[in-house]
This record gives C-alpha cells, structure tokens and sequence, in this order.
C-alpha cells in the first residue's frame, strides 16, 4: 500500500469519525478536519515525489558508475615487452654474416662467389672462392639457429604477456579494459607471428645458400673436369 493511498484512507477516516462538524473550533482554533486531510495527502504526494526524485538520481548515479567503468583504461601493458622481443629478433636478423637480408649484398655475393661467371678464375681463385661459399652456409645455419634460440628466449616472456592478459580480460571492470586487453592479445599474437616469419626466412636462407653452393660445386667440377681435358 502506497504512503498517499494509506494517507487517503486515514484522512477519510478522520472526517467519517471525527465528532466535530465541518469546521470547529476546539480551544480557541479553528479545525477543519477535511483542511487537514487535505494537507495530509499534499505532504504524502511531496513525500512521494522526492522518493521518485531520490530513485531517479540513485539510477542516474549507478548510470555514471556503468559509464565510468566502460571508459576506465587497462592498468596491465605488455606492449613494451613485445616491443623488446621484436626488436631482439629484428636486431639478429640484422646481424646476419656474410651475405645479409639485403637485395644488392646478395646480388653481389652471388656474382662473386656463385653465377658461371665465377667459374672463369684461376684455379686458386676456385679454390677461394668454394672456401668462401662454405664460409657463406656455415654462417647462414648460424645466424638461423641465433634466431632460432631467440624466439625460444622469447617464449618465457609470451608465456607471462599471456597470463597477465587473459587475468586482466577476466577481470576487466568494463568494455574498454576488455577491449584493450583483447587488442593486447592480438598484438602478442602478431608478434609470435612475426618471430615465426623471422624463423622461417632465417633458415629459408640458409637452405639456400647451401643448395646454391652445391649447384656451384658440381657446376666447378665440371669446369674443373673440362680444364683436365683440355690439357691432355
């Protein structure tokens, strides 16, 4: 039952019960029981009023709150260390010996020491430059298996990046804590990937050169057969 109905009724009961005509005066002051009634239920509607006015701002207030929560920023970041182990990885990679990861070092290495055209020199220079081929693979397996163990190094760290986030999305008091923790997440995974194309490309190059310097190899025999020939 609502405080105005409750009111009414008492109010009616008051006029129904009250042994006073309309209007009496009792000690000298004028009663009204229906005047009083009346501002019974005005108090009662002013008193409900300011309840709905209270319920309105407690909405309002938890509203904010939502609001406030929603906007609040992820305190975890792993964004520094990501940038560390991509940087560990690129830095390897740069430090690649004999032939680096560049179009034109590459072009001249296999002009000097691997195309036909190598081919012509004297026989010491054969003999240079099939050493400096051998040179060129076993630097190229070393440099992939540098990178290698460095993305090994690197999952220690992937492993932390992921519990921390996954903890800090779990607990994530609103949609932009868990909005970046999920971007986070991403850019771990797009770092692995990167680790793993870098992987990939080191021991790619490796293969290569040494399957270039067994194409060298057997094309210098040949020469090297047609040079016996020749002198017989």
């Amino acid at each position: 039952m609502s405080g105005a109905l409750f009111v009414s009724i008492v109010a009616g009961s008051t006029i129904a019960l009250s042994p006073y005509p309309a209007s009496a005066q009792i000690g000298g002051i004028v009663h009204d029981p229906r005047n009083y009634a009346q501002n019974i239920l005005t108090a009662a509607r002013t008193l409900e009023q300011i309840n709905n006015q209270i319920r309105m701002l407690q909405n309002q207030t938890v509203s904010l709150l939502n609001e406030a929560k929603n906007l609040a920023a992820l305190p975890t970041s792993t964004l520094a260390e990501l940038e560390s182990q991509v940087d560990r990885t690129r830095g390897l990679l740069g430090e690649a010996e004999r032939i680096a990861f560049d179009v034109k070092d590459i072009e001249a290495a296999f002009e000097g020491r691997y195309k036909s055209s190598a081919l012509a020199a004297p026989n010491a220079a054969l003999v240079a430059k099939a050493e400096a081929r051998w040179m060129d693979s076993v630097a190229a397996f070393e440099d992939a298996m540098k990178v290698q163990a460095a993305i090994v190094g690197n999952l220690g760290g992937t492993r932390a990046s992921i519990s921390a986030l996954v903890t800090a999305s779990q607990s994530a008091s609103g949609a932009l804590q868990a909005a970046q923790a999920g971007n986070q997440l991403l850019a771990l995974q797009s770092q692995q990937l990167g680790d793993l194309a870098a992987a990939l490309a080191a021991q790619g190059r490796a293969q290569a050169l040494e399957a270039a310097r067994s194409a060298a190899i057997e094309a210098e025999a040949r020469e090297r057969f047609r040079r016996f020939r020749g002198k017989n």
